[in-house]
């Protein structure tokens, strides 16, 4: 199975009203583990970017100018993400630039249900709580220490950490090859002794509480049928 975990950065807050994404980070899963295989654009905006936005990415128009726009990127973009599952966290903000980018680059939209929204997924399992990305990190105890400024693929890579956690953790539960190779390589015998039989037996006293059950509680038994 795979799946795509992905994060973008933006100019600012609305796609609708001509904002645009600044950055693409994605990095796939098979099985519910990292591949090392990822997809990491800067990408030229064409315009400016917002104080909230810098601010938070610290990416300048400046910067990104040397960089492709959004459709000299898109088909390669397509190609990682492939028909796989796409794990975002507040998947409708980036689903919204996502969808407006490939318009106006003249494809087709991503489908709404390709997508696992982990933002979702906090609020099920942890109703009341703080769901943000960095309040994840805590709960789970995944180190977010490098997290200065909010990046792309960085965030691409907490959230994989934090989806994992989500579905059992980076050892599936029920992941078999990984524990089948593990006991070819380290073989351990465990005997354990056999129960002997008959080692317990009823009291008289315990004979009679059972038979009185039988009797008063059990109307017509099927043992008795005959």
């Amino acid at each position: 199975m795979r799946e795509i975990v992905l994060d973008t950065e933006t100019t600012g807050l609305y796609a609708d009203k001509g904002d645009r994404i600044v950055e693409i980070g994605a990095l796939e899963l098979i099985n519910h583990m990292p591949t090392g295989r990822v997809f990491h654009r800067y990408i030229n905006p064409q315009r400016d970017i917002s104080y909230g936005a810098f601010a938070i990415h610290g990416l300048s128009r400046e910067f990104l100018e040397k960089y492709p726009a959004f459709e000299e990127i898109a088909a390669e973009f397509l190609e990682f993400l492939a028909i796989d599952k796409i794990i975002i966290h507040n998947a409708p903000f980036d689903m919204a630039f996502l969808n407006m980018e490939f318009l106006l680059a003249g494809y087709a939209v991503l489908a709404k249900d390709r997508v696992v929204d982990t933002l979702v997924m906090a609020k099920r399992h942890f109703p009341g709580a703080q769901a943000s990305l960095d309040a994840l990190c805590r709960r789970f105890q995944i180190d977010n220490s490098h997290r200065n400024l909010h990046g792309a693929l960085v965030d691409a890579d907490l959230l994989a950490s934090v989806y994992l956690e989500f579905v059992g953790g980076r050892q599936p539960g029920l992941d078999l090859a990984q524990p089948a190779r593990i006991i070819r390589d380290h073989p351990v015998t465990v005997t354990m002794p056999r129960p002997r039989r008959g080692a317990f037996k009823a009291t008289p006293e315990e004979r009679a509480v059972h038979e009185r059950f039988l009797n008063e509680k059990i109307r017509d038994p099927v043992w008795r049928w005959s």
